[in-house]
């Protein structure tokens, strides 16, 4: 089990977003602790959505707690001698726990005030920290999107419901297939130079090569380029 963790969040609409991202990405468990905003001011509720009874469930602690794996998040970025706040990256994060089993693990991922983000003493209380990359200039995100962020990352590694999963893409072979069919009919064609030809047989490569087709688009294209002669 995954608990989503605010310290001492300051605004009720911010409380109400993460909930809803914890809708969108299936996690159920939000812990507040200290809190300075109510879960059932009309904020909170708005931008809750649907995930309004992520919000109902919500447990108010004055303490972190005690978890299995503790992480922290911080956009305050330490140098090498500051152990505590060298970072990880979200996609890292999310490589790690999907090697977990959840179930039998208690594991909080804590999100830091809106102003302030996680003090010193909360941050030596984690396993380990997660840093968002962002721009120098403006490195602290909102904490709803830091929160989806990273919950967005946990879900994609760890989901068995993976969108790609419901799509069976063309293999390497029928790649190569469709690649020569395509130039065959691009040889029967005018161009002014032999490198426009070529130029425009590799534009296709390309344009084959990075669009995950899937064997239903695939077997369009099949389709089309074999009625042009």
């Amino acid at each position: 089990m995954i608990s989503v963790i605010l310290i001492e969040p300051e605004w009720a609409s911010n409380v109400g977003a993460v909930a809803r991202v914890m809708g969108n990405f299936d996690f159920k468990e939000l812990v507040l602790v200290n809190p300075k905003c109510k879960v059932s001011e009309l904020d909170a509720v708005k931008r809750a959505k649907h995930a309004a009874g992520i919000l109902k469930k919500a447990k108010v602690r004055k303490s972190m707690g005690k978890y299995d794996l503790l992480v922290g998040t911080t956009s305050k970025l330490g140098s090498s001698y500051n152990i505590p706040r060298l970072p990880i990256p979200p996609e890292q994060l999310s490589s790690k726990l999907s090697k977990i089993n959840l179930k039998n693990k208690r594991i909080g991922l804590a999100f830091g005030r809106e102003g302030e983000g996680l003090h010193n003493d909360e941050i030596k209380k984690c396993d380990l920290v997660v840093s968002i990359p962002s721009s120098v200039k403006y490195p602290a995100l909102n904490l709803s999107h830091s929160a989806a962020i990273v919950l967005y990352e946990i879900f994609k590694a760890s989901s068995k419901d993976k969108i790609g999963e419901n799509f069976d893409l063309i293999s390497g072979n029928e790649k190569r297939k469709l690649i020569e069919l395509v130039d065959s009919r691009i040889d029967k064609m005018e161009f002014a130079t032999k490198d426009k030809r070529k130029n425009m047989k590799m534009l296709w490569r390309r344009l084959i090569g990075k669009s995950f087709l899937t064997k239903r688009e695939a077997f369009g294209l099949f389709g089309f380029f074999r009625k042009i002669r």
